[in-house]
């Protein structure tokens, strides 16, 4: 049994976007907590623009908040997400299963990609977040091909694959907790629940940004969610880019 959340789900059969849905009814004003699934998506999107399959079988979930935050602290809100995504996966999924989150909300099933998350954010005139949409594409029965990246799904797992709606269900409540948490405790708990599912310290990575790529060690997450780059001597910050 999954704890209640105060999310308000809506069902589709087939959108063209889960996310483009949120979008122009945050802009509408609609309540924070309202979550769109689709059971088929036709114009599905990841991130840096990328097409995204929506099969009928996998999760196509968009989700509306309206966080107190400043926007800067949005990218925060997609690593909350991917906590709680490997939250509800590890419900399900079998003990040693070898599943990790990818900076900055990717989850792997060992070096393959089952599930992304995309952030979408608009802003106040005072540099607030007017909304929030955090837009999750899991692959739970069927892993699409995507050019130059190994997919899975977590039925590769060895699992009877969920139906969308539970594990829509299942995730909206993890998020809840970890929403509640983050309200408590600020943001240190779900940077340590992230570090915990993440690479290992010392793990070599390239970041891809702006089309140029920056390789070094895994140093960790920056307080703020940044991921740190150990390179030539010095530890960087990187706000945003791709772990390639």
């Amino acid at each position: 049994m999954t704890a209640p959340h105060r999310f308000r789900l809506r069902v589709h059969e087939a959108l063209p976007s889960t996310s483009d849905l949120v979008a122009q009814l945050a802009a509408a004003g609609e309540p924070e907590g309202l979550a769109i699934l689709a059971c088929r998506q036709t114009a599905g999107r990841g991130t840096q623009g990328r097409a995204w399959e929506g099969r009928a079988g996998n999760l196509h979930l968009s989700v509306l908040l309206r966080p107190a935050d400043p926007i800067r602290h949005a990218p925060q809100w997609g690593l909350l997400a991917a906590v709680a995504l490997a939250d509800a996966a590890a419900e399900i999924l079998p003990g040693g299963t070898g599943f990790a989150l990818k900076w900055p909300n990717d989850l792997m099933l060992g070096d393959a990609k089952a599930a992304g998350i995309l952030v979408e954010a608009s802003a106040t005139s005072g540099g607030g977040i007017a909304w929030l949409c955090l837009g999750f594409g899991v692959n739970l029965a069927h892993a699409p091909a995507i050019p130059g990246r190994a997919t899975a799904c977590l039925a590769d797992a060895g699992i009877a694959p969920p139906a969308p709606e539970a594990f829509a269900e299942r995730l909206l409540a993890a998020l809840e907790r970890r929403r509640l948490e983050r309200a408590t405790d600020g943001f240190a708990p779900t940077r340590a629940a992230w570090l915990a599912r993440g690479p290992a310290l010392g793990t070599h990575l390239a970041i891809r940004r702006e089309g140029a790529d920056t390789a070094g060690s895994f140093a960790g997450l920056a307080e703020d969610g940044s991921l740190l780059l150990s390179t030539g001597g010095r530890v960087h910050a990187i706000a945003s880019g791709e772990v390639a």
